[in-house]
């Protein structure tokens, strides 16, 4: 597979561009904010936490500061036990702020982490056909996984981080000034050095982070296809070409990996150098004006220990400031996945119609909960990559009718129903249900209506009673045992080990594809739906059970509009009508007997298909 496949910049994204701005993007993060502020309780008592924390730190220098002085001028005669008391009181306030913050900073950030992956499901099933084209599994699981957990950890912690560093240096800072203000003013004088430090490595940190998730995006969508198209690769004897292009991602992934932590590595040991700076000239100043006896001994203890604890937060919102870089390229990629628009849904006129909607106004508005009849309006569709697919459609589908639809690999039969359930929409001419036009009628009224059973079929991991179900979740045992004898699985199912109970394995690994067709067919037939669709759907069972679903299927039929796309021209000599499809355009139109009549195109497939019937045999 090349590489081209997994390049995100293909596959839509818009944070992905290599022309984004490097720096932070404020916008993004307040939109993740709102994400820890709705557990409004648990970041107002994580951040009371965090200023106990500080507030504590502060004090332990102030109270030595007074025990040593107080030493100097008095002896051993002053109340230790008074101090210790204090001392004692302010490390019980510690250890309770402690266990607070991990309390309240670990459930913050299961929250977000919950909340998070919850948007970004909840809109994947939102979203059309059109935005999985081209985005491939990997390239969404990367989203939802690594790139949630590292959102989840510096929403939470980092609101941890960010309240104790400002408490703790405005802290400290007022104290020195209030002890010492020269002294104080010297120490204070690294910060515009600080500032410009961070600025410099900001851009270059933020760049090298999106590479990192970008190339991990690739690399989770590379062992997606891989895991799932192992029998593939294994046929073709590929493994070696695999490992290979594997090889090349994690290749990239190393580089890119490295130069980001090179980065982060180079910009916190200066932060670090910055602060043992002030620390040795608050040293240098400070004993001098000690031996001057401008400050005392105590003071000049605070004014150490404060020099360096003044830079520890620093250094704390330094690591958070490169983490909250490589962090907002996964912000910008969880982001653009919430956020992502569905090509296909219901216009703010139907919203409103339909959230203002009775049963009784419904029918006031003309628009009824039948489908009687559906139809093609000068009907052309393209998809996003290629030329026209449908071209100059019209077509009138009535209740009742079941419509056949043939033609060669590519003619555009299953564009035609994907349009049809509204997977796609036109790019110009219109769909009509009983003469409105279908995005004029809400979108789950059209496919709570569809029942679907498609040439490959999907089965879920669970029991077969389950999958069958799934489509009328509120059927019974006996529904379902009936859909299934319609569908002509019954037979197999009763044979398994635990009958319908039985566990069919991740994508019904344990059945095979006749049986995940037959198990498709049951799950529609429970659906009863007013429209029913067949993509080729016999194609993966043998002569003699397709017969046997035929016969089934007969029932089904009647009284409801069908459309059915079929290689095996046999099955569909009961059709309603036929239509034949070719590069996009209905090039005839009739019944079995018509067609042959005609002897056009139909005549000839039908009779290449009995000849090579006769020939197997």
């Amino acid at each position: 597979m090349s590489d081209a496949y997994f390049d995100d910049e293909n596959y839509g994204d818009e944070f992905e561009s290599s022309s984004k701005p490097a720096r932070v993007n404020l916008g993004i993060w307040k939109q993740l904010l709102a994400y820890a502020t709705y557990y409004r309780t648990d970041v107002i008592c994580l951040a009371c936490c965090a200023f106990v924390v500080a507030i504590c730190e502060i004090a332990f220098p102030l109270i030595t500061r007074s025990v040593i002085d107080d030493i100097s001028e008095k002896g051993f005669v002053i109340d230790l036990l008074r101090y210790a008391g204090i001392y004692a009181g302010f490390c019980l306030a510690l250890a309770l702020a402690v266990t607070g913050f991990l309390w309240f900073g670990g459930k913050l950030r299961s929250h977000i982490s919950h909340d998070i992956r919850r948007d970004g499901f909840e809109n994947l099933q939102n979203l059309s056909f059109s935005y999985y084209d081209y985005r491939p599994v990997g390239w969404l699981m990367a989203r939802m996984t690594s790139d949630c957990e590292r959102l989840s950890d510096i929403l939470a912690w980092g609101v941890l981080d960010f309240v104790w560093s400002i408490t703790i240096m405005t802290g400290i800072a007022g104290a020195m000034l209030f002890m010492e203000p020269v002294l104080a003013l010297v120490v204070l004088t690294t910060l515009p050095l600080l500032v410009w430090i961070s600025l410099f490595f900001q851009s270059r940190i933020l760049k090298s982070a999106r590479q990192v998730r970008k190339t991990n995006s690739r690399i989770t969508g590379s062992y997606n296809e891989n895991i799932m198209g192992v029998a593939t690769s294994k046929t073709f004897v590929t493994e070696a070409q695999n490992l290979q292009h594997f090889g090349n991602l994690t290749d990239q992934m190393y580089e890119s990996s490295v130069q980001n932590a090179i980065q982060a590595a180079l910009y916190l040991p200066m932060v670090m150098t910055l602060g043992s700076l002030a620390s040795g000239i608050a040293l240098v100043i400070g004993g001098v004006e000690l031996g001057w006896g401008v400050i005392s001994v105590g003071t000049l203890i605070a004014f150490l220990t404060y020099s360096r604890q003044f830079f520890e937060p620093i250094e704390q919102m330094a690591h958070w400031f490169a983490e909250m870089q490589m962090a907002q390229a996964s912000a910008e990629r969880i982001m653009s996945l919430i956020a992502a628009k569905s090509d296909i849904e219901d216009s703010p006129e139907v919203k409103a119609r339909l959230q203002n909607q009775t049963s009784q106004t419904l029918a006031e508005d003309g628009l009824s909960n039948n489908i009687n009849q559906i139809e093609f309006r000068q009907v052309d569709f393209s998809y996003a990559v290629g030329g026209p697919v449908l071209q100059g459609i019209n077509l009138t589908i009535n209740k009742g009718e079941t419509i056949a639809i043939v033609g060669s690999t590519g003619s555009g039969k299953t564009s035609l129903i994907s349009l049809l359930c509204r997977f796609y929409e036109p790019t110009t001419g219109k769909i009509l249900l009983d003469g409105v036009d279908y995005r004029d009628r809400g979108l789950n009224f059209l496919q709570s209506n569809l029942g679907i059973v498609l040439q490959s079929s999907h089965v879920f991991a669970g029991t077969v009673e389950d999958n069958i179900q799934y489509g009328n979740l509120h059927a019974n045992h006996d529904q379902i045992v009936n859909a299934a004898k319609q569908a002509g699985a019954h037979y197999f199912i009763k044979d398994m080990p635990d009958g319908y109970t039985t566990q069919i394995g991740e994508s019904g690994s344990s059945l095979s594809a006749g049986q995940k067709q037959l198990i498709s067919f049951a799950r529609a037939i429970l659906a009863d739906p007013k429209i029913l669709i067949m993509d080729e759907a016999t194609s993966s069972v043998d002569t003699l059970t397709e017969q046997h679903v035929q016969t089934g299927l007969k029932a089904l039929l009647q009284g409801r509009i069908s459309v059915v796309i079929a290689h095996r021209l046999s099955t569909i000599r009961n059709a309603t009508r036929i239509l034949v499809v070719e590069q996009g355009r209905i090039i005839e139109e009739g019944n079995h007997e018509q067609l042959m009549e005609a002897e056009g195109r139909y005549h000839r497939l039908y009779r290449q298909q009995r000849l090579s019937s006769l020939w197997e045999s």
